[in-house]
């Protein structure tokens, strides 16, 4: 009779100086670094990698393949003096990167009180994401750079290091901008903005290029731009003149969308 070989499958790999609350759901292939602390209420997908001194608490759901380098904090109570300690919630989607010392808050009552981050995101070393933020998917915050709480960042952005978000500002699709800016108002997508105080210097074509975007629809981008910052239309003109001249595609109609939406105004 052949024997056959039994093969381990390691299910997880936690340290033995971590400690993990016999409450907290682990899925396969974990792996949890020396001195951790991982909380009650915390749900972490399956082959993710928590480094060394992460703290993960508060009522947060992790997706899949998301990675904490050392010191991170994250579900951690709100940095607002409204805060009740009421139950609150952060969600991460799948495959995001969070360097050193990375911050993230769960959210409050008064802002839903949820946080959201999507997929494939880099948070740099030292970024912080507020409460209630809601992220977008393959974002890129780099070092330094702070959320304010309610910040809202569309998918495929780029923040500069050392940048300052304003509490309530919408980021949009596409967005870059430099380091050290103050953003206090909407950014609208596919823009560039820069500078302290922050000012929109133009098309943000190489990111358009690397996201694929074809050479028809980065025409009608530059027209809409055109309309909206060189023709000197209050933003309600602005808008009709973009329906009545350009050709209807997602992006336009997203570019529309957003401004239409834009609470805080939008960054000139």
């Amino acid at each position: 009779m052949k024997l056959v070989e039994s093969k381990v499958i390691n299910l997880r790999e936690v340290h033995e100086t971590a400690i993990v609350h016999p409450n907290a759901k682990l899925g396969r292939n974990v792996v949890v670094g020396p001195y951790a602390i991982i909380g009650e209420n915390v749900e972490i997908g399956d082959n993710c990698v928590i480094g060394p001194h992460v703290v993960i608490e508060g009522w947060t759901t992790i997706g899949q393949g998301n990675r904490f380098f050392h010191g991170c904090s994250i579900g951690c109570e709100p940095q607002d003096l409204k805060f009740r300690g009421e139950k609150s919630y952060l969600f991460i989607g799948d495959n995001n990167t969070f360097r050193e010392n990375v911050t993230v808050s769960r959210g409050t009552e008064g802002g839903g009180g949820e946080t959201r981050i999507g997929n494939n995101n880099l948070f740099m070393a030292y970024s912080h994401v507020a409460h209630d933020c809601q992220l977008g998917s393959h974002i890129v915050i780099a070092n330094c750079t702070a959320l304010a709480g309610h910040v809202t960042v569309e998918d495929r952005a780029v923040i500069g290091g050392m940048s300052g978000i304003h509490q309530f500002t919408k980021i949009g699709k596409m967005v870059m901008v430099g380091a050290c800016s103050k953003i206090v108002k909407d950014v609208p997508p596919f823009v560039l903005v820069d500078g302290n105080p922050a000012k929109v210097s133009g098309i943000n074509v190489v990111g358009l290029r690397r996201n694929g975007i074809d050479p028809q629809i980065r025409d009608e981008i530059k027209k809409a731009y055109r309309i909206l910052y060189r023709s000197s239309l209050t933003v309600n003109r602005a808008i009709e003149q973009m329906e009545q001249e350009l050709q209807g595609c997602e992006e336009i109609d997203h570019f529309i969308r957003f401004l239409r939406n834009a609470e805080r105004g939008i960054l000139r």
